[in-house]
């Protein structure tokens, strides 16, 4: 008699509820796991339109058509033999809040680092970085950030709750230091005199090629512990219309992911991808395109903390 409630790798779409049909483990603090996936579905920060609230679901959905191969391509090992993945769901708070959603997220990461675990984080607008770096802080100390974004996000002139302000705040805070962090793609207007931050804008990206822009990342972030953001409209529209900010002019999926893989033995001790907004969409490609970005950042930490350690 055939097992018809065993999952199968081929069974694409049954059960499609967790990123790569992974174990859902929504209290993740005691759980056996190196990555947990945080869902974090916030869009009340947006400036431009709303809707990335439903991205986690999004690119989970998009991620079990990544979950057949036995590794993905062109990684040469299999990242579920080396790195146990949990789905710890989606973060909880009251709807119209921004006070208490910083709160739950800021204790809900203490709670998961304190444990020994990465974090994943999936949005939601931009603005989620925020209570992930100060959590991410208080375990690792002043940060490197690699910034993949069309906006610098160092805008002073939002309210307390904006996707825009995230890292003016942040270097004030003491949670990452400007100057050895890196933004690549920028393609919208900031204060260049004023800018501690290193810029790659995408115009620059575009022409060069993947191992110069690795190497400025390498030599900007140097030893630093890294937190790593990628908001999805780094990519151009054309890979990446479902988001709320698009931006024509961006970095083609190839070069991020190209770019992603040069990235081997940085301490990268955090990860999120945001900003994917499901309703503005075309056949799922944004949201495949992130969670692809997702798990190749996986890759990356698999190769960092386990097989290159």
């Amino acid at each position: 008699m055939p097992h018809v409630f065993e999952q199968s790798d081929f069974s694409l779409y049954s059960n499609a509820m967790t990123f790569l049909r992974q174990p859902l483990v929504q209290n993740p603090v005691n759980a056996d796991a190196d990555i947990v996936v945080l869902g974090i579905p916030f869009d009340m920060a947006t400036s431009g339109r709303s809707g990335a609230r439903l991205g986690p679901d999004a690119i989970r959905r998009a991620s079990v058509n990544l979950a057949w191969e036995a590794h993905r391509f062109p990684w040469q090992f299999n990242l579920l033999k080396y790195t146990k993945i949990i789905d710890a769901g989606d973060l909880i708070f009251s709807s119209g809040d921004s006070r208490e959603f910083c709160n739950n997220l800021e204790s809900a990461a203490d709670q998961i680092l304190a444990s020994g675990k990465t974090i994943m984080g999936l949005g939601g607008d931009h603005f989620v970085t925020l209570p992930l770096l100060r959590a991410h802080n208080k375990k690792y100390g002043k940060m490197a950030l690699i910034h993949f974004d069309a906006h610098t996000d160092t805008y002073s002139n939002g309210s307390q709750y904006d996707h825009g302000t995230m890292f003016y705040h942040a270097p004030k805070e003491g949670l990452i230091d400007a100057d050895k962090s890196v933004q690549i793609g920028i393609r919208t207007e900031y204060k260049h005199q004023n800018h501690r931050f290193n810029v790659i804008d995408a115009a620059q990206a575009n022409d060069l090629s993947v191992a110069e822009i690795v190497a400025s990342i390498r030599t900007t972030v140097g030893d630093l512990p890294i937190y790593l953001t990628f908001d999805i409209d780094c990519l151009d529209p054309a890979f990446a219309p479902g988001t709320g900010t698009p931006v024509c002019g961006g970095l083609s999926t190839d070069k991020i992911l190209k770019i992603i893989r040069g990235l081997d033995n940085l301490n990268i001790v955090g990860m999120d991808v945001v900003e994917v907004s499901p309703a503005y969409d075309q056949s799922e490609i944004t949201a495949l395109a992130g969670a692809t970005i997702a798990l190749d950042l996986m890759y990356l930490w698999t190769l960092q903390n386990k097989i290159n350690k």
